[in-house]
């Protein structure tokens, strides 16, 4: 940024020069022909349509950001704050009627896998030089990166979904034992022994494998594919790969766990809810945001109701080292065929991905930065001065692939929640998982 200050400051400057040149070298000033009213430059606008990802939905924080962004740069920005019950089909609709934004901030599932995919956006791949691709989270810049190279979404910040614990309810089972709460991770062979010490003290569901909807299924699938590592789809995300022994074997084994549920009249926010009640023992559908304020209650972070201590960890695993499903969010461009706006919003990526205004960015979103360094400036101690945000942050290197980009991808979630509710209710797991993935594969190309 300071380079951009540098080039505006030597544009005026020559801008300056050029005018007394064309005076003549006369001493009197020109006549002044303009009038207070009239404007003496023209100020650059562009449109950012943001979903609510963070304080990036709100416009008090926004509008700080944006006006220091046009002091800085003279580039004006109108902001359309987006709704996840309605943003897609208003952003359908304005593409349709040629008057999409010009920047717009989500995820790659809509900037890559939607939008991208049809031709709507901009390339990046300008915007990334060799540093920079070696500053970003690879994981993160992998998911906004299509299979030929185009980069449809310029990242800023992530986080790791993962499950949570009561810590209380834990130690008074005996279960405590069972958890490595430095690292907060565990292997398949203690969650099973922690569930068997929870249902044995309290005779009750301690976990509950959720699936009345598709809400939280994050939750869901990284539990399952975490136990004994099986994938969700394939490494090129060209088909859906649910059926893999590994799969199967987590399912049996959560199928004929006493203590845990399938139950198909929850979704995740209900089980966090139950968990949050301290019904469940444990969650398998757990963020940051959850951490900071347990059913955004305001009641006390890291607190169930009852004052209960919550610990969040990830899924387990064999080794211990599992692979969470994660949130990327950053900003992508529609080409709406002209140049100076597509200019003009490459200069607020910039802005607010790669230099010193990135922390504020980072801030404003109030998840975890996708790199460590911005031209220079370091993000690596960003949250240092919050300890549960500092903590959480253990989390990200356990970022796994971000499969959200595959094909049919709403249709695939569809599909998952519904194998589930057979499962549960005594379905054969085998030929039942097969026949719902073949749903999902058969939606890729439709």
């Amino acid at each position: 940024m300071k380079k951009m200050k540098r080039i505006l400051a030597l544009t005026m400057a020559l801008v300056m020069v050029m005018a007394l040149a064309a005076c003549g070298g006369k001493d009197e000033p020109a006549p002044d022909t303009t009038t207070p009213d009239e404007p003496t430059e023209t100020t650059q606008e562009i449109t950012l349509w943001t979903y609510p990802i963070g304080n990036w939905g709100k416009e008090d924080v926004v509008n700080e950001l944006m006006a220091q962004f046009e002091a800085d740069t003279g580039i004006k920005v109108k902001v359309e704050y987006l709704a996840y019950a309605d943003g897609d089909d208003k952003v359908n609709s304005a593409i349709s009627a040629n008057g999409a934004p010009d920047l717009i901030m989500e995820g790659p599932e809509r900037l890559v896998a939607n939008w991208g995919a049809k031709g709507y956006m901009v390339n990046l791949a300008d915007l990334l030089d060799d540093t920079d691709k070696t500053e970003i989270n690879a994981a993160a810049l992998t998911a906004c990166t299509t299979a030929d190279g185009k980069v449809y979404e310029y990242p800023v910040v992530m986080t790791a979904h993962c499950m949570a614990i009561n810590k209380n309810a834990f130690e008074e089972a005996g279960a405590l034992q069972y958890v490595d709460l430095e690292n907060h991770t565990w292997t398949t062979d203690n969650f099973v022994k922690a569930v068997e010490a929870l249902y044995a003290h309290y005779g009750q569901t301690v976990g509950a494998v959720f699936c009345a909807g598709q809400g939280g299924d994050q939750g869901t699938r990284a539990l399952i594919n975490n136990l004994y590592g099986g994938t969700f789809t394939s490494a090129d995300h060209s088909a859906y790969t649910w059926n893999d022994p590994e799969n199967i074997q987590a399912l049996e084994l959560l199928k004929g766990m006493d203590g845990i549920e399938f139950d198909a009249s929850l979704q995740g926010g209900d089980e966090i809810v139950k968990f949050y009640q301290g019904i469940l023992k444990m969650a398998f559908c757990w963020n940051i945001a959850q951490q900071l304020d347990p059913n955004a209650a305001g009641t006390g972070a890291e607190k169930t109701i009852t004052g209960e201590d919550i610990a969040f960890m990830s899924f387990p695993s064999e080794t211990g080292e599992s692979k969470l499903c994660g949130g990327i969010w950053g900003f992508g461009i529609f080409d709406n065929g002209d140049a100076a706006k597509i200019e003009a919003a490459k200069t607020f990526i910039k802005y607010f991905c790669d230099s010193e205004h990135t922390a504020d960015a980072v801030k404003a979103a109030n998840y975890f930065a996708v790199r460590d360094t911005a031209e220079g400036t370091d993000l690596s101690g960003i949250w240092a001065d919050n300890a549960i945000m500092a903590e959480y942050n253990k989390l990200m290197p356990y970022l796994g692939d971000y499969y959200q980009v595959t094909g049919g991808w709403a249709q695939a979630r569809t599909s998952w929640w519904n194998m589930l509710q057979d499962i549960g209710e005594g379905a054969d797991i085998a030929s039942t998982v097969d026949t719902f993935m073949a749903e999902a594969n058969a939606a890729i190309n439709g």
